[in-house]
């Protein structure tokens, strides 16, 4: 109660500038800005209330009541039913970043790991900054739990598993036949999370022609398995995390090399071409080349 009360009086010392947002958290900020009731209907209904009520600190990109009106219509009503909790509660952490990250440390990074465990691109172009898809048009309003960052649209994970993110692409369609010969198909559509470094089909056209036949023949497919497992990593590794690392061990069993040669990020002699691809269960990295594990 002595809390509350102290909240109140400074609120009105303050004239409920930022000061007095600070001692409010990023619900209660929320709902007394009015301009964000089918976002705090949303958190509601996917029991995420209390969370961002809690310590935290989270960084909450915010989406308007009028960026959720430019969803197609019927969808809010139709994420605020029971049976769609989880698909809601994805949506939400995708808004959601752990930590207080001001406008000012946004604008230095090129993406933000979200609490969905997908990554929000960030783009800064002439002075404009975007998260995704949605314009960032306030910034730094600060609660005592994080800060909020109001955006102008709904920004939306991936709901693709690995498998059909690398089908809707279509430059992975050897990938794809590789994949299915070797019979990883499923693990690849299993909950991981996983990173692939992913090679093109023009990738894979650098084998020699008999040599990929030969690979994707069934008494050759332990060999395939063992090419295509040193293309993943377990866990969700993005971009920066991978360079900081500088190695990452594969399913396989055998470590690769990541490093950066004339300002290019490479994993072994493999040219990254595309970073940071989400999908549901994981992350793909393009890859220019195949690359083989070392001999036993």
């Amino acid at each position: 109660m002595k809390t509350r009360f102290f909240g109140i009086a400074l609120a009105v010392v303050a004239g409920l500038n930022g000061v007095a947002n600070a001692q409010k958290n990023i619900v209660e900020t929320a709902v007394e800005a009015g301009s964000f009731k089918t976002l705090v209907a949303a958190a509601t209904a996917a029991d995420l209330g209390g969370a961002l009520s809690g310590p935290g600190p989270f960084t909450v990109f915010a989406p308007t009541d009028e960026a959720f009106a430019k969803l197609p219509k019927g969808t809010v009503e139709t994420l605020l039913k029971p049976e769609n909790k989880a698909k809601l509660q994805a949506i939400l952490k995708y808004h959601v970043v752990s930590g207080t990250v001001m406008a000012a440390d946004v604008v230095k990074v090129k993406g933000a790991v979200s609490l969905n465990g997908q990554r929000i691109a960030v783009k800064v172009d002439g002075g404009k900054v975007a998260v995704d898809s949605a314009n960032v048009v306030k910034t730094d309003i600060k609660c005592s739990n994080g800060v909020i960052h109001v955006i102008d649209s709904v920004i939306l994970p991936s709901t693709d598993l690995i498998p059909a993110v690398a089908d809707k692409a279509g430059s992975f369609k050897t990938l794809l036949a590789a994949v299915k010969a070797a019979g990883l198909a499923e693990t690849l559509s299993g909950e991981g999370p996983f990173t692939v470094f992913a090679p093109t089909d023009a990738a894979f056209a650098k084998i020699p022609e008999a040599t990929l036949k030969d690979l994707l023949k069934p008494e050759n497919k332990d060999k395939l398995v063992a090419i295509l497992t040193y293309h993943v990593v377990p866990g969700r590794v993005f971009s920066e995390g991978a360079l900081e690392a500088k190695s990452a061990k594969t399913v396989q069993g055998s470590s690769v090399k990541i490093s950066v040669k004339d300002g290019a990020a490479y994993v072994d002699n493999a040219k990254i071409v595309t970073t940071d691809i989400n999908a549901a269960n994981g992350v793909i990295h393009v890859i220019d080349t195949v690359i083989m594990p070392p001999a036993k």
